[in-house]
């Protein structure tokens, strides 16, 4: 029997993200004294890394926890207990004052383009309210920054004097993106960019993500459940189910030899542009969701898979290697 395995990259990358055994709990009821009584388990120990340059993509079911995962990371949100080892740096349980410099080396891209963005300011304004959090106080020199930064994204100079509301919603998620470069970061979370566009706009996006991460020298955390946009971007490929995560693979290795049942089941809802192979392909998931908030021993997927064991029920899968680089948290595995 394989021993149980955290999933780490190779000693000689550079890891700029190292969340260790992160979980984000929320309570739900308290006693008549005080006490906590039910607690919705978000993110329940989590662990992966991101290596600098990389784009680590966090795929799964709404409610997954992949948002919260990715907003606790960059410190949105407050971090119940764990680590997260920033360039070395834990940042889990810093106050505002210690986090403020790393502020500026984190930002993020948020799936609503027009709620992410103040409706009262102009673009002028909003990408370079950034620089003047962060020290730039030359006027002149911030509004190079930002014509600069709107030629990168494909807007033109002529639209910084625009508001929000003037533009189209794949033009807004453009502003989006040059107000999170402003700062120059290092780091960027992507909180589903691109599901709220068209999906002609989703490839435009897409695609001019990963030519600025090329010119900057970007490192991304992709959160989506388009699967086959996170492939084409993605060099290694998170599946969480529940809080937890199931699956992690090079973004190649996952689609070809899925480990978990669940991973399977979401690459059989591709849609593909042939509906002859569709029935043949499609893996639909039976049985009832497991609450949220319930204790539940073993696997928290055996309700719905199809090959689940009297074992599954009685403990937890651990992540163990099944081949390099490939984490599979699954008792098929063992």
């Amino acid at each position: 029997m394989n021993t149980p395995q955290e999933p780490r990259v190779s000693r000689k990358q550079d890891v700029l993200v190292d969340v260790k055994h992160l979980k984000k709990h929320y309570p739900i009821e308290k006693s008549l004294f005080g006490r906590t009584t039910k607690v919705l388990k978000a993110v329940d120990d989590v662990s992966f890394q991101i290596v600098r340059g990389e784009t680590f993509g966090l795929v799964g079911e709404s409610g997954c926890g992949k948002s919260t995962t990715g907003r606790s990371i960059i410190r949105l949100h407050e971090v119940t207990s764990g680590e997260i080892l920033y360039d070395g740096n834990d940042l889990a349980h810093m106050s505002e004052r210690e986090l403020l410099p790393f502020r500026k080396r984190m930002q993020a891209i948020f799936q609503d383009p027009y709620s992410s963005l103040n409706p009262g300011m102009t673009v002028m304004q909003l990408i370079s309210e950034p620089l003047e959090i962060h020290g730039y106080s030359n006027r002149a020199e911030r509004k190079e920054i930002v014509l600069q930064l709107l030629s990168k994204v494909g807007l033109k100079s002529e639209h910084a004097e625009r508001f929000p509301h003037e533009f189209s919603g794949g033009q807004r998620q453009r502003i989006s993106i040059a107000r999170s470069l402003a700062a120059k970061p290092e780091f960027v979370l992507c909180d589903e960019p691109i599901s709220a566009l068209d999906v002609s706009v989703q490839a435009q996006v897409i695609n001019m993500l990963e030519d600025l991460q090329g010119e900057l020298g970007l490192t991304y955390l992709f959160i989506a459940h388009d699967l086959s946009m996170v492939r084409h971007i993605s060099n290694r490929i998170g599946v969480m189910y529940l809080g937890k995560l199931v699956e992690i693979a090079p973004s190649d290795e996952l689609y070809t030899h899925p480990g978990h049942p669940y991973t399977k089941a979401l690459l059989s809802a591709i849609p593909i542009p042939n509906p002859r192979l569709v029935t043949s392909r499609r893996n639909l998931l039976q049985g009832d969701l497991a609450s949220p908030l319930e204790e539940t021993t073993g696997c928290k997927f055996r309700s719905r898979c199809p090959f689940a064991v009297g074992r599954c029920a009685e403990v937890e899968p651990e992540m163990r290697e099944v081949s390099p680089g490939h984490f599979v948290a699954c008792h098929l595995n063992d």
